[in-house]
């Protein structure tokens, strides 16, 4: 909701540029998509990772 008012006080002040910005916006989120995935796909690995480097400790009982 703030990003939306800010968009109307953009269009306010500078018309142009606010409809610049509604157009490049898809755009830019669409070149960042697979910075997302990829930023997904470590998290899961780094997951997968600390799960395989606790799991002596917790079948040991190092917690409950």
């Amino acid at each position: 909701m703030i990003g939306f008012l800010l968009w109307l006080l953009l269009l306010v002040v500078c018309w142009p540029l606010a409809l610049l910005a509604l157009v490049v916006y898809p755009i830019v989120w669409l070149l960042l998509l697979p910075f997302r995935v990829v930023g997904i796909a470590v998290g899961g690995a780094l997951a997968l990772l600390r799960a395989l480097l606790f799991l002596p400790a917790r079948l040991l009982g190092g917690r409950p």
